[in-house]
């Protein structure tokens, strides 16, 4: 699009029809005409399968209350039509919002436009975990719901996720037909806004105790456990539940840290409030260790992905990545169901294919089945939802710190997730154990596995043709070897196909499109590359297996190993 063109764009933004703070803002960008104009109105901002996330701001390109509005009218005008011959009643639709900036307002916005519409908004009273909408939806029979979040991104994003009946983000046909009505939106004037007070229906303590009683019926009691937890919700929505969820059921020796217990969407305390990210959980881990605490939690803004530290054999908190933290839920839950007798064959676990096969070698182990998906959760939902009555779903898990346990939430659950791990760090400590110990056990009985991931960030227009050119040269022009290791197999889940580059046999890929190439070398490691869905960013996931430790005290050397030949790769791709 051309500077003028843009400027025209833009100037559509002084119509009365906008507030007075937004026509200032825009008047402003055009009488400087720089990059900031460029990208707030070089497009609109795409409303993709999962929703909205952006940076907020004035413009098309950005999240405000006007693309916020007229993607919920959108929305709005799709229920019309999905549902218009199933009921009598007043569509429901259920909104949350997390701690970020506007998010309330947001959320507000959402539930008067529907309330316009003649629908029924089921409004959280505050703020909440995204798990907990997922929830709501079902308990309260609606046909969809919106989470004002932008997850852990940067205090300057949010955004707006979506999801269906069963509780689920959208998927095929739902998310490519709300994306159609989106983009028929093309002013706010199309909004309806002449809405009723009674309309709007609030959601509070209720939902939250009802919620809350379906987590303590998946976990056991621990009233006599004196394990020692420290907490932090990360300045986010997860203060709203796990303290009060890990009290429920008898834990009485958890902090929540100080430092970061207040919502606020500033983040003030961390660059990033992502728990992936160390740093995140220093100040958390810092308190643990004067403490004397076994064992820490962070969670995310919107409480749906949880990072944790545990003591190592010297007594230093080291961080778990996601892999590791999924592989120590599935063991701990698998080996309840075994204990408890209920493992039949029609059993089944979830991961997607970027998270560690280590999780497919404990599935075997225990004799339950492994299903994996694309990357998002909402194709693990989709998978529960079609195996539903037929076959029984246990835990699923991604490697960037989600997990899901049971089925009455539909996506991923860092509350529940907080509760079971800290219940199976409490039986570990009951046995003289840790969850550290338990994870080397697992390294020693079942499999040995190593990842790391590598995210490159690509900002702005320039950053997203560099991400496209990245992918479309190593889907023409792969590497033969990595690092001396031969490349067997290249899967290419865009054009569903699996090519093999010693024989060029090519066997079809039973998954949805996406963007994402994979490399199995010969050797088993497998390479992926994922453009983010939700970042400027371009992701590679890299894996190795080990062999089986024979003894706790061979991990040092054995997992420096794995980390070398792992460092080889990045220096081999230039990551």
């Amino acid at each position: 699009m051309k500077n003028n063109e843009i400027t025209e764009r833009a100037k559509q933004w002084l119509h009365p029809s906008f507030d007075e703070q937004t026509r200032t803002e825009v008047q402003r960008l055009i009488d400087e005409n720089g990059q900031e104009l460029l990208e707030a109105f070089h497009k609109d901002l795409d409303f993709g399968t999962g929703g909205l996330r952006g940076i907020m701001g004035v413009g098309t390109n950005r999240v405000n209350n006007y693309t916020i509005g007229m993607a919920t009218q959108g929305l709005a005008n799709y229920l019309k039509k999905a549902f218009s011959d199933s009921t009598n009643q007043p569509i429901r639709v259920a909104i949350a919002h997390d701690s970020r900036n506007n998010s309330d307002a947001f959320a507000r916005k959402c539930a008067e436009i529907l309330a316009a519409n003649g629908f029924e908004a089921y409004l959280f009273e505050s703020l909440r975990p995204t798990p907990e909408l997922s929830y709501a939806v079902r308990k309260h029979d609606c046909k969809a719901g919106i989470v004002i979040t932008a997850s852990h991104n940067p205090k300057e994003y949010n955004g707006y996720k979506v999801y269906w009946e069963d509780g689920a983000q959208l998927v095929p046909p739902h998310d490519n037909n709300v994306i159609t009505e989106v983009r028929k939106i093309q002013n706010p004037t199309q909004v309806k806004t002449d809405y009723r007070t009674w309309n709007i229906i609030p959601l509070g303590i209720e939902t939250d105790r009802n919620y809350w009683d379906s987590i303590a019926s998946v976990a056991s009691e621990q009233h006599e456990s004196d394990l020692k937890v420290v907490f932090t919700p990360i300045h986010g929505t997860g203060v709203k539940s796990i303290p009060q969820v890990i009290d429920l059921l008898g834990y009485r020796n958890v902090e929540v840290l100080a430092d970061q217990a207040s919502p606020d969407g500033n983040f003030p305390t961390v660059e990033s409030p992502n728990p992936e990210e160390a740093a995140a959980l220093k100040l958390a881990i810092d308190r643990a260790q004067k403490t004397g605490a076994d064992l820490v939690l962070g969670t995310d803004p919107d409480a749906d992905r949880v990072g944790i530290a545990v003591k190592d054999n010297s007594g230093k908190f080291v961080l778990l990545n996601g892999n590791q933290t999924a592989a120590i839920l599935v063991n701990y839950m698998l080996k309840k169901w075994k204990k408890a007798g209920g493992i039949d064959g029609n059993q089944y676990i979830c991961k997607t294919i970027v998270t560690t096969e280590l999780l497919t070698e404990i599935a075997n182990y225990y004799g339950v089945t492994t299903y994996n998906t694309l990357t998002g959760f909402k194709w693990i939902a989709e998978l529960i939802r079609k195996k539903e009555g037929r076959e029984k779903f246990i835990v699923g898990g991604e490697e960037s710190y989600g997990y899901l346990i049971d089925d009455f939430v539909r996506d991923k659950d860092a509350v529940l997730s907080s509760v079971m791990i800290a219940e199976a760090a409490a039986e570990a400590k009951k046995a003289g154990s840790s969850l550290f110990n338990e994870l080397l056990g697992i390294y020693q009985e079942i499999a040995f596995y190593k990842e790391r991931l590598i995210s490159i960030t690509k900002k702005g227009i320039e950053g997203n043709t560099e991400i496209q050119k990245m992918m479309s040269d190593l889907r023409s022009n792969p590497p033969k070897t990595v690092a001396g290791i031969g490349v067997k197999l290249l899967r290419d889940y865009q054009s569903q196909e699996e090519l093999n580059l010693k024989s060029n046999a090519i066997k079809g890929i039973e998954l949805p499109k996406s963007n994402v190439i994979q490399l199995v070398l010969e050797d088993g490691s497998i390479i992926t590359a994922r453009p983010s869905g939700t970042e400027p960013k371009i992701k590679f996931y890299l894996s190795v297996k080990g062999e089986q430790l024979a003894s706790g005290q061979a991990f040092d050397s054995s997992n420096a190993d794995l980390e070398s030949k792992i460092d080889a790769f990045v220096k081999d791709l230039n990551l």
